[in-house]
């Protein structure tokens, strides 16, 4: 029994299976995308979609969709479906499927007549290609089959029209054909593991219509070109594979590299391991960078996220070396004292006052995880001092280290903080002034350098910094704390203090180094459990407050005005269970296991086998945004590592009698506040 598998009842419901969609991805940032059904909703949806360096750097969709037609008696069953303008379905291949499994590759099965073919689809992630492998698993007549490729060639975030600058050109090469729309682009190489016949009829199919691109209000209706068909007979029991990529592949050899690549995959047969697999196709190699896409189908590389999500994708998985590798990447850009937010090289924009200090928790994961932290300031000693100093110093956007110690950020027109929307111009979400997430993690940044300081005898950093450190709590609590309504302010700029509640001051629980008693962080973590908590993450703001908006969903000018003020975003949930645990120990392991399993719904739900970007702050809390996103991915697999480390340590309190609080020692815990969480739970 397969664990992600989806039944005809469930996929001819168009309603029902156009919402499910997958994503296979190449670790050169190359993917393939669409709906359980194969038919495209989104621009960003193709078979193969892959780099074009020579153009942009950008993704582009070369092989937008692949039609299958079996033939018999001179019947033809088309197995496609193309949604075109109107509510026109053409064809209904769909309604010929039996069903679908994901384990360990996208598989299809059709039933037509006396026809049984599957269909399963692997995509590369050794060189980004596309091979699908069709069987005949039973006929009772001789049988055919015709293939029809629809093209693009356009960058993920354009879309085609019909012209007459269209190269109709092919050139015959073993097994298939190479063609390109346009001068400038890779070839696009089709090939099958037994010769076909090829037909060229240049043609275009328009008006082929985006559902959910029309949903978001952006355009979406496309012209797609066909070149023109190929076609051959197919045996019962006989199994052909099609293969289409940039480069030209030996035809013979696809059987034997579909099959190896198969056995390389970490099968998607449990939920873990479908959070496993989902966190491999956000690692991607460019030469000899190492980088992490924030999301599919649409993200490119994000600095914050980068960091955010590193933990989870890498060191809970035990990829310690791709780890290290990120982080090289990532410090080879840092500019003065800030990383890129968005874009790499000349586009990369540097307006963002908290990835740095992300880029000080990745490495304090990075030392805990690997279980050493020796080496940390030799090798990125100057990167942290570049940071920290340069805040005091002052730099872009109003980022600086005041005279009350705290770090003040933002200016009129931009958001630098990771609620960064921005609607006409303006910050849907200002927080111009003493952010408390921004301050909390500036406050675990330099405890954190200055333990490493501690332990290099870098006496000069320690002089420097030691008594910031040391002044930061009391004005931290000072700006920030209020004692009747028992939580943080979100920010504050001079007199003026906001108290609505966000998922913001949870990182003053949770990171290694919290200015906060515990008391506070129990009023903090129990507000947010009240009000923002939900199954799929913590909501960006309270429903009780007049700006919350608690479904995701209109033009992009409606999403943004919601995707901080109600929405729920997944990433906030490991550092919410983190400052959880912390407090409660093996006593909340039954409420974060909860949490934890709870995802597991998601695996057949908006992306299959992964997490969404967003849900919905209204229940129940559907998924929305892009289908699969990094950081959400890694945080619940870091909760998972959480509750194995408290189970761990449960089962070594039992044997020593001794009962242990936290899920994970670390380096700050002190010794006494270990024994007053001991005694609080005994």
């Amino acid at each position: 029994m397969n664990y992600i598998t989806f039944e005809k009842n469930q996929l001819v419901n168009l309603e029902y299976s156009l919402t499910k969609e997958i994503i296979r991805t190449s670790r050169e940032g190359a993917y393939s995308s669409s709906t359980i059904i194969n038919c495209n909703t989104r621009k960003y949806h193709g078979l193969l979609v892959m780099p074009q360096p020579a153009i942009d750097e950008g993704n582009h969709v070369l092989l937008s969709s692949f039609d299958e037609t079996i033939i018999q008696h001179n019947a033809e069953f088309n197995l496609a479906i193309h949604k075109y303008q109107g509510e026109v379905y053409s064809p209904k291949g769909h309604k010929y499927l039996k069903d679908f499994t994901a384990d360990p590759i996208p598989k299809l099965s059709y039933s037509v007549g006396g026809v049984q073919l599957t269909k399963e689809m692997l995509f590369s992630n050794k060189d980004g290609r596309i091979i699908i492998k069709y069987t005949l698993e039973d006929a009772h007549s001789p049988t055919r089959i015709r293939f029809k490729p629809f093209l693009a060639f356009r960058n993920i975030h354009a879309l085609t029209r019909s012209n007459y600058d269209v190269d109709t050109r092919y050139e015959a090469i073993d097994n298939g054909i190479k063609l390109r729309m346009y001068r400038g682009y890779s070839y696009l190489h089709l090939q099958f593991s037994k010769k076909p016949e090829y037909v060229h009829v240049p043609d275009w199919y328009y008006n082929i219509e985006y559902s959910k691109e029309k949903r978001r209000g952006y355009s979406y209706l496309e012209d797609l070109y066909v070149p023109g068909y190929f076609e051959m007979s197919i045996e019962k029991g006989e199994s052909i594979y099609f293969s289409a990529g940039i480069e030209p592949i030996t035809p013979t050899t696809l059987s034997r590299i579909f099959k190896n690549e198969i056995n390389k995959k970490v099968p998607r047969d449990s939920f873990e391991n479908c959070l496993i697999n989902a966190a491999q196709q956000f690692i991607v190699k460019r030469g000899k960078k190492m980088e992490i896409i924030s999301g599919y189908p649409w993200f490119g590389r994000w600095g914050r996220d980068t960091f955010v999500a590193l933990p989870g994708l890498t060191l809970v998985t035990g990829e310690y070396k791709t780890a290290k590798a990120i982080l090289d990447t990532m410090v080879q850009e840092l500019k003065g004292p800030l990383f890129p937010n968005m874009g790499i090289g000349e586009k990369a924009i540097y307006n963002s006052a908290d990835t740095p200090l992300w880029f000080f928790w990745a490495l304090q994961q990075y030392g805990k995880y690997t279980r050493t932290t020796s080496h940390l300031w030799r090798d990125y000693g100057k990167y942290m001092k570049a940071i920290l100093y340069g805040y005091r110093e002052g730099t872009s956007y109003n980022i600086k280290l005041h005279d009350n110690n705290l770090i003040f950020s933002g200016e009129q027109g931009y958001a630098v903080t990771w609620m960064d929307a921005v609607v006409d111009g303006k910050p849907v979400t200002p927080r111009i002034g003493y952010c408390v997430e921004i301050n909390a993690l500036w406050y675990n940044a330099l405890m954190f350098a200055l333990q490493l300081a501690k332990q290099a005898d870098d006496h000069s950093f320690i002089q420097d910094w030691q008594a910031h450190a040391d002044a930061f709590p009391e004005a931290f609590i000072q700006t920030f704390w209020n004692e009747t309504r028992g939580y943080l302010a979100d920010y504050t700029n001079g007199d003026y203090k906001d108290f609505s509640v966000r998922p913001n001051q949870v990182l003053a629980t949770s990171l290694p180094y919290t200015p906060l008693p515990e008391e506070m962080r129990n009023n903090i973590l129990e507000r947010v459990k009240s009000e923002l908590l939900t199954p799929r993450g913590l909501r960006s703001l309270a429903p009780k407050n007049v700006l919350y908006k608690g479904v995701y969903e209109g033009n992009q000018s409606e999403r943004d005005h919601a995707y901080h003020q109600g929405s729920v975003h997944p990433w906030l949930l490991g550092h919410f269970v983190e400052g959880y645990l912390a407090i409660h120990g093996s006593s909340a392991l039954d409420r974060v296991k909860e949490i934890y399993y709870g995802f597991e719904a998601e695996m057949t739900e908006h992306g299959i086998g992964t997490i969404s970007e967003v849900y919905d702050g209204d229940p129940p809390n559907k998924g929305a945004g892009a289908i699969s996103q990094a950081w959400c991915v890694a945080e619940v697999l870091r909760i998972g590592y959480l509750i194995k480390q408290c189970e761990m340590q449960m089962i070594k309190s039992n044997e020593s009698n001794t009962l242990v609080a936290i899920p994970s020692s670390d380096e700050t815990e002190s010794k006494s506040k270990r024994k007053k969480v001991k005694k609080e739970i005994k």
